[in-house]
């Protein structure tokens, strides 16, 4: 095994591995180091052309040791799709989208939940526990009943109810709240100790965001190893916009790319973006939005644990934080489809007219290489049309 430590994101206080842990002993999020002199010893980039293709093509960056405790149902190696119909309509010759809708449960959430359910395996949990917006509760529900454990989840009331359907028929047992995801996290935390629940929030455990990194592996390896110029990503809790400049140090430290980086650009709605808000004061953190709204529910979060983390990666990014309104994600739907044949998910939508904001403003040239992320599949939001 090649992990050899935590450590905290804020604090940097150490911690020995292969015990479970949720928040550092000061509050913020743990996230996990590697002997990556030795992973590179046996994972090198040609070594990856005959390996399977899942996420755990990079077992040796991720953090679960025995083979019995890797679950997988098909996660990751998603299409880097090139656009050229939006392309064309934008003057853009290089934009791509990178089209996380075809993972199991229809979303980004199965690569986190993947190891974190792994990993959650191998060290002896009993119970799981999660509050989700929607998506990250079928990615729960699955890897929970594959591993054979039970599942706890706490969803608002207005979750789409693909998703409530959809955990229900995987056996998980929910319950519904009045209120935000903030709300079902509050209820989640007062109650795990005495139900004996694993937290698997998002980065308030540290291995959900190691399944998430590995968007920024593949992205890398399906361009041959030069990253784009840009990055547009949907950003509710964010591990994924985390997980991904991981994944960046952590090539660059095994030889596998330079010290270049992608401008990396957050995108949410605007009922609903402390990132944006906290961005543009200059400030390290966000303040919980009170009325948080919008019909994109994954990027409904009012306040991210990780929110320092994400606003230091987009200021040494050179990046930038958008907001669109929901009557401009959900127009962006039928324009990707109309155009591509994609099915995006409204916060994967989301990105498009963040990006028309973006060469408006002139902060993206129309030469440059643009991906965009689509994080899930538009058949979850029915209710949404």
């Amino acid at each position: 095994m090649n992990v050899t430590h935590l450590y905290c994101s804020s604090c940097s206080k150490e911690y020995k591995p292969r015990e479970l842990y949720n928040l550092c002993e000061c509050g913020k999020p743990l996230l996990v180091a590697y002997d990556l002199r030795a992973a590179a010893a046996t994972m090198t980039r040609e070594s990856l052309r005959g390996r399977v293709s899942n996420l755990w093509r990079y077992r040796e960056v991720l953090p679960v040791e025995r083979d019995e405790n890797r679950l997988t149902l098909g996660e990751g190696m998603t299409p880097l799709i090139e656009a050229k119909g939006l392309g064309k309509q934008l003057g853009m010759s290089a934009l791509l989208i990178k089209d996380e809708s075809l993972n199991p449960t229809a979303s980004f959430k199965a690569r986190g939940m993947a190891v974190a359910i792994s990993m959650a395996k191998e060290l002896g949990v009993t119970k799981l526990a999660v509050p989700s917006a929607g998506n990250a509760a079928g990615a729960l529900a699955a890897y929970a009943a594959k591993a054979g454990l039970p599942a706890y989840i706490f969803m608002p009331n207005d979750t789409p109810r693909a998703n409530i359907i959809e955990c229900q028929q995987m056996g998980a047992n929910i319950t519904l709240i009045d209120g935000l995801i903030t709300d079902c996290g509050r209820i989640v935390g007062e109650r795990k100790a005495a139900e004996g629940w694993f937290d698997v929030s998002t980065l308030k455990e540290p291995y959900r965001v190691e399944g998430k990194k590995t968007m920024g592996y593949e992205l890398a390896e399906q361009l041959d190893w030069k990253l784009p110029d840009v990055i547009l990503y949907p950003t509710g809790g964010g591990t994924g916009l985390i997980g991904m400049w991981k994944a960046f140090d952590e090539m660059e430290q095994m030889g596998w790319i330079g010290g270049a980086r992608p401008r990396m650009v957050s995108v949410q709605a605007e009922g609903c973006a402390p990132i944006v808000r906290a961005f543009a004061a200059g400030a390290s953190a966000g303040a919980e939005i009170t009325d948080a709204h919008t019909v994109a529910a994954g990027l409904r979060v009012p306040r991210a644990v990780g929110d320092f983390i994400m606003l230091d990666i987009l200021r040494k990014s050179r990046g930038a934080a958008v907001s669109v309104t929901d009557s401009e994600l959900v127009a962006a739907v039928k324009e990707i489809g109309s155009a591509e044949g994609i099915f995006a998910a409204p916060e994967g939508a989301a990105c498009l007219p963040a990006l028309k904001k973006l060469i408006a403003r002139g902060e993206v040239d129309r030469g440059e290489s643009v991906v965009i992320f689509n994080t899930g599949s538009g058949l979850k939001y029915l209710d949404v049309f």
